[in-house]
Parts: structure tokens; C-alpha cells; sequence
């Protein structure tokens, strides 16, 4: 907003600034009169020109990628951890941490009743660690012995049947999130969009042109909604105009994620107004004006000067 505050210095007019949640709301408030006119990222595209006039450009943009850092600090050990503890596997390790103590308490209960039973201690303490032990060592097919009462060996071959079908399902998601972190490290521009889970902001031209790329499209009422989606894992990459994504990357989202590839379907972003406005040549002036003493370049160097792409 800092730039709207010196177009209205420049051509002397009073504003109140009105926030809308999305470009598409902020497009409505124009077209109904709510507002006199509306500055945002709104892209300059023929579509909107049909309903809408609009400023010179106010800025050069255009669309880029932004995906999860792949950092290579740290070695094995850190990439290793990172995974244990990723949205995908540690709801897993903590269900099957639950569920090893029901066989455990089964077992505990059964073979505390037998004369030879493999648990020897015959209190709760520390006999329930013992059978706990025995489930997870059966979990992992390294069981050296087996319950010695009925009850206790049908559990058995019961939690042996669940474990091989829990070594397999654990299996298959590890692999296949494995296999995700290696397509999302392919990303490296559009063309290997399609087919991905890509966040970005509802009714944006980003939206509308994965949607024509084919890709599995998240849309969001806000930009933030986009990077939580890519960090929680929701979303493989985020799509949004390149400017916002640089910002975010060098600051809030430093060392988390990274912007890759070259900047495309570039655009003109510029103030909308509604046709006719007798606001449009002002602030058209007020830009010029802006651009030629300096202050445009002060404002743009302030925002984006210790971004790199």
C-alpha cells in the first residue's frame, strides 16, 4: 500500500483503504461502485479489460514456482529424521505405538495365569514392559519366544497376521512417500506441473491457467493458506505470482522453501478502475510522476532489493 500512499499524496486526494479477502472479491467491489478503484497484484489480462479499465503497468510480473526447500545440510541422519517426523509417517508411528499395547495387555493378562508363562514377573510393573517388548518384536517379525497359554497363542498368531499386513502398508507408504518427495524435487518449472497438487489463491490467473494445465489445483482464499498447504506436505508446489512468492521465500518462509525455475506467462499488473473513471489519468500521471523522481525505484528497492530469485 506504500505505492497507493504516494499516488494519492501526488495527485492530493484523501482514501480509505477497504481490504478484501480475495482479487476476485476486490474485482466485485469495483465493478459494483463499492469502490472507486482497486490496487493489488491484479493481473492485466483481455478478459478483465472487457469490464474494467485499467493504469499504465505498475508493475512487470509474472508467474513462478515455489516448492519445499531440499536442503542438503545435514547429511543422512538429518534427511532421515526429517522424514520419521513428517506429516505423513508420524501419525503412522504413533498409531502403531497405541496399538502395541492392546496385544501387550492380552498377553500380560493370559500368561500371567500360566506356570510357565514367557512374562516371570507376575506384577503389572514390570511385567507389562516385558509383553510390550514381545509385541513390538513380533511387530518387527524378531519375536525370540512365544506365549505359552492358548489364549495367549491365539493373540499371537493373531498380532503375527496384523504384522504382516502392517509391515507391507508401511511399505507401500513409505515408498510412496518417497517417491512424492522425488517428484516434488523434479519440479523445476510448468511443465512438470501437471498431474501435481498446486496451491494458489482462488480466482487468480495462476488458478485459471493450471486448471488449464491440467494440474490437481488447490485454490485458497489467501496466499498464506498456499505456503501452509506446501509446507504441511498438502501441496507439492505453490503458483503464484513471482514477486509475492520471492518476498515470502526471503523472509517468513527462509530456509523452508525455494522459488525455482524461470519467471513465466508473464504479466502487467495495474490499478483497476471502473470505465470511465475520471481517477484513471491522475494516477496515470501520478506513476509517471513516481517513476521519473525516483520514488518508485526507493519503494521498489525497499520491498525487493535483497530478494534473488
Amino acid at each position: 500500500m506504500n505505492l497507493w500512499h504516494s499516488i494519492a499524496d501526488e495527485i492530493k486526494v484523501k482514501s480509505e483503504l477497504v481490504v478484501t479477502p480475495t482479487v476476485k472479491d476486490l474485482l466485485s467491489a469495483v465493478e459494483s461502485g463499492k469502490a472507486e478503484l482497486g490496487i493489488a497484484a491484479i493481473s492485466v489480462t483481455a478478459e478483465r479489460s472487457k469490464a474494467f479499465d485499467f493504469s499504465q503497468p505498475m508493475f512487470d510480473s509474472g508467474m513462478q514456482i515455489m516448492v519445499r526447500a531440499q536442503s542438503g545440510d545435514g547429511g543422512f541422519l538429518a534427511h532421515m529424521l526429517a522424514f520419521v517426523f513428517s506429516y505423513a509417517v508420524l501419525p503412522l508411528i504413533g498409531f502403531v505405538l497405541l496399538a502395541i499395547l492392546v496385544p501387550a495387555h492380552l498377553v500380560w493378562w493370559s500368561e500371567r495365569r500360566h506356570s510357565r508363562g514367557m512374562i516371570e514377573s507376575k506384577s503389572y510393573f514390570p511385567a507389562i514392559f516385558e509383553a510390550c517388548w514381545w509385541a513390538f518384536a513380533t511387530l518387527a517379525t524378531q519375536a525370540d519366544q512365544m506365549p505359552k497359554s492358548a489364549v495367549g497363542r491365539v493373540i499371537a498368531v493373531f498380532w503375527m497376521f496384523i504384522s504382516v499386513v502392517f509391515v507391507a502398508y508401511f511399505t507401500a507408504t513409505v515408498t510412496a512417500s518417497l517417491t512424492v518427495q522425488q517428484l516434488q524435487g523434479d519440479i523445476k518449472g510448468p511443465e512438470d506441473l501437471p498431474g501435481k497438487q498446486v496451491a494458489t489463491t482462488t480466482g487468480s490467473t495462476s488458478a485459471i491457467y493450471l486448471h488449464q494445465q491440467n494440474s490437481q489445483v488447490l485454490e485458497f482464499p489467501k496466499i498464506e493458506q498456499a505456503y501452509e498447504a506446501l509446507l504441511n506436505g498438502q501441496a507439492d508446489a505453490v503458483v503464484f505470482d513471482s514477486p509475492v512468492l520471492l518476498y515470502y521465500a526471503s523472509h517468513d518462509g527462509k530456509g523452508k522453501v525455494s522459488v525455482v525455475g524461470s519467471v513465466f506467462r508473464k504479466e502487467s499488473y495495474g490499478i483497476v478502475f471502473p470505465p470511465n473513471s475520471p481517477y484513471r489519468k491522475p494516477v496515470d500521471n501520478a506513476l509517471l510522476t513516481l517513476k521519473e523522481n525516483g520514488a518508485y525505484q526507493r519503494l521498489y528497492d525497499k520491498w525487493f532489493k535483497t530478494v534473488s530469485p
